[in-house]
């Protein structure tokens, strides 16, 4: 869902790609974006990465477990 998300905001939505690691009970999905998207997936005082992170824990909430979203460049 992440990935689908973050390709509409990009620039290069080829250069987008998502993954996922279990650390203990938190899941951390780490998003890959190109250098010059980076700013995009932020925005402006971190809005759309806030929302992104809003969206992804409604998602999970059913599961009990914490949820991390993390962008890389």
């Amino acid at each position: 869902m992440v990935e689908h998300l973050a390709r509409g905001l990009v620039d290069a939505p080829e250069a987008v790609s998502a993954s996922a690691e279990l650390q203990g009970q938190t899941l951390l999905v780490k998003l890959t974006v190109a250098p010059p998207d980076v700013g995009k997936v932020i925005g402006r005082q971190g809005r759309t990465i806030m929302a992104l992170r809003s969206l992804l824990s409604s998602t999970s909430a059913g599961v009990s477990r914490r949820v991390l979203l993390e962008v890389v460049e």
